[in-house]
């Protein structure tokens, strides 16, 4: 997801020099004091959710943290000077089921950035990797009390659009210049210490006080990232190591940014092109330009006539921007392409003559817009960690790649994934370049990455295998996000690796899930046969949500700096 610049970075007992021409030391003696503090373990408290969630919420989110332990370290705040002001950060534990079999510790980390890692053991508590080793997360600085780093957010909502007018181009800059001095202001001087390398010398003093030679580490999305920056910095402290969903290694921010609709249109297309196939049973058209042509008329149809939400009011109403999310996530997801032909042939058929639909198609609409809604948050991690490299200043260029993907890639995000951000105005020189990934002494890991991925764009794992010279497992034919748990062929080829050791000798593939068994027209089969009553829209949204939650481990890194 990020364009490597060129750089050198601090390696302990390793003098290099930073962007700010500062001599970086990470010495032995002014770490040691890190090195050698005591792991307080203590069963977790989950932290408290917002008032008025619902008991049976609040019973389950209690649950998942019950069987954790949970402690705090001190770390550096500035690793130029281990002598200075410190940091909290938290982490957790979740012990190996069968000490006999233990072979060390797994970090975990979700993505992000700005995700909080510590609920991360308890998500793989079922996996077979919580028999051999210690699950433990590490939340990323800045992420978690008591020094989160937080944004003070511009007043009113959002600017938000997926196709915006030229007239919206002003507002959603205004918008991020103002997230900007909102984010200077509440972050002070913490903000350019939040940075990837330092939130791997973070998981390296953690490594250092729990007594370990080495980790091993799985970590997904940014997560990739985050993994990749470690084991250059420290490739003698690494183990196995598992890059789930990569980030493109030469890809900026901004560039990862917006190849997300890019890829968003290619799952459309892939989309529209099976239904047109299929025009006897979902009437939507005979190729795929008459297939998107129906739904662009559903989209202008909800801007005309938008769709109130009143179990999520502070989203607004489902909108064309809303449709269009939601036809980026469920193309992504092969095995329901069904479900996204009959919620477009209910609002096709229904809005244009009464601007109403049907009470199923409606509450299944909003039901995935809702969960697909990008909430205004107060994390100022996320802007702090993409503001670590230099974003394009040119105003213009941003107006004209944006008036380009309302046209051409509307879906997902659309034009919002090309627009400026508070980074475009940064406000805060970072105090190194980041890190340059390496390969030398990096050990050999693996690299997963499903072909059509929608948020880690699939060019993003041969780059990343090949930048670092690890094997790649390639799951064809699949847009989510997530792959571990997710595929059962390549989690296996995971779990052989992580616990035996077992490397796959080349680069492999694995299927994705089946699309749905429904034949082609004129197709030899003819009618898939009978699978029973069909059920509703809104119990078909609600598996949909069941099967694809915004759970760290599966979520894409945030929409736009906040």
């Amino acid at each position: 997801m990020t364009a490597l610049l060129t750089a050198t970075a601090a390696v302990l007992g390793t003098a290099v020099t930073t962007a700010s021409a500062a001599p970086v030391r990470d010495s032995a003696t002014g770490l040691a004091r890190f090195h050698h503090q005591d792991v307080r373990w203590a069963q977790c408290v989950a932290p408290p959710l917002p008032e008025g969630t619902p008991q049976e919420e609040v019973d389950r989110w209690n649950e998942a943290w019950r069987p954790m332990d949970c402690a705090a370290i001190k770390v550096p705040k500035d690793y130029r000077r281990p002598g200075g002001d410190t940091l909290t950060v938290n982490l957790s534990r979740l012990q190996a089921k069968n000490p006999a079999q233990r072979r060390g510790v797994l970090f975990l980390n979700p993505g992000g950035p700005g995700v909080q890692a510590r609920l991360q053991p308890a998500m793989h508590k079922k996996t077979a990797l919580a028999e051999s080793y210690d699950l433990i997360g590490v939340d990323p600085r800045g992420t978690s009390r008591p020094d989160r780093l937080s944004c003070d957010l511009p007043p009113g909502p959002k600017p938000f659009f997926s196709r915006p007018t030229d007239a919206h181009l002003t507002a959603i800059e205004k918008y991020a210049r103002q997230s900007e001095e909102g984010c200077r202001r509440a972050g002070g001087d913490l903000r350019p210490y939040i940075t990837t390398a330092n939130t791997a010398r973070d998981m390296d003093i953690v490594r250092a006080a729990l007594g370990e030679e080495k980790i091993n580490y799985l970590g997904y999305s940014y997560g990739t990232y985050l993994g990749a920056v470690y084991g250059s910095l420290f490739p003698r402290r690494l183990d196995r190591s598992v890059l789930d969903s990569s980030m493109h290694p030469d890809w900026s921010y901004y560039e990862a940014s917006w190849q997300q609709s890019v890829a968003a249109r290619q799952n459309v297309d892939a989309w529209a092109a099976w239904i047109a196939q299929r025009d006897n049973t979902y009437h939507l058209g005979t190729s795929a330009a008459e297939v998107r042509a129906a739904i662009d008329q559903v989209g202008r149809g909800l801007e005309k006539h938008p769709l109130p939400d009143p179990d999520v009011p502070e989203a607004g109403p489902v909108d064309q921007t809303r449709f269009d999310m939601v036809l980026g996530f469920l193309s992504a997801a092969r095995p329901r392409w069904h479900v996204l032909a009959q919620l477009v042939n209910h609002f096709r058929e229904q809005l244009p003559s009464s601007g109403e639909v049907s009470g199923d198609a409606s509450e299944a609409m909003r039901l995935l817009a809702s969960e697909r809604d990008e909430p205004e948050q107060e994390d100022g991690t996320y802007t702090a960690v993409t503001c670590e490299r230099d974003w394009p200043a040119d105003l213009k260029a941003y107006y004209r790649k944006m008036q380009q993907f309302r046209e051409e890639y509307p879906y997902g995000e659309g034009a919002m994934a090309a627009a400026p951000t508070a980074c475009t105005f940064r406000s805060f020189t970072p105090p190194e370049q980041p890190v340059d990934l390496k390969r030398k002494g990096y050990p050999t890991g693996l690299v997963v990455q499903n072909e059509y991925d929608a948020a880690t764009k699939y060019e993003g794992g041969p780059a990343m295998a090949r930048k670092l010279g690890h094997r790649l497992i390639s799951i064809r034919d699949d847009g989510t996000h997530g792959v571990y748990q997710n595929n059962t062929c390549a989690t296996q080829k995971i779990n052989d690796y992580l616990i035996k050791g077992q490397l796959p000798d080349q680069n492999s593939w694995c299927e994705g899930a089946a699309r749905p068994d429904i034949p082609a027209d004129h197709s030899s089969g003819g009618r898939a046969e009978d699978r029973g009553p069909e059920k509703s829209l809104t119990s078909q949204a609600r598996s949909i949500l069941k099967e694809h939650p915004q759970a760290p481990a599966m979520k894409p890194w945030p929409a736009r700096a906040r």
